[in-house]
């Protein structure tokens, strides 16, 4: 290939908006009723890109200090901007 390196760069299908609307029932049961929101948080996240056939590496990371409107510190996920 000229100008490249020979191989061929593999990219994910993107999904079917019926694939996604079984992802997404499936999802919304498996997480109904949970609430330990904190030992639960990053494999909720995950999981919900997941619906979308999204890594959440890819468009989010955990942790990112956040200055709160008291003053206070804190942590939440934070999202790059993607655009395709």
């Amino acid at each position: 290939m000229p100008g490249g390196t020979g191989f061929a760069t593999l990219r994910p299908m993107p999904l079917s908006w019926n694939a996604i609307r079984h992802r997404a029932i499936a999802f919304s049961k498996d997480w109904k009723g949970e609430t330990r929101e904190a030992a639960e948080r990053q494999t909720f996240w995950n999981e919900f890109f997941n619906v979308f056939g999204v890594r959440r590496r890819t468009v989010a990371t955990f942790e990112e200090p956040v200055k709160k409107l008291s003053g206070d510190w804190g942590c939440r996920i934070h999202f790059r901007l993607v655009f395709l």
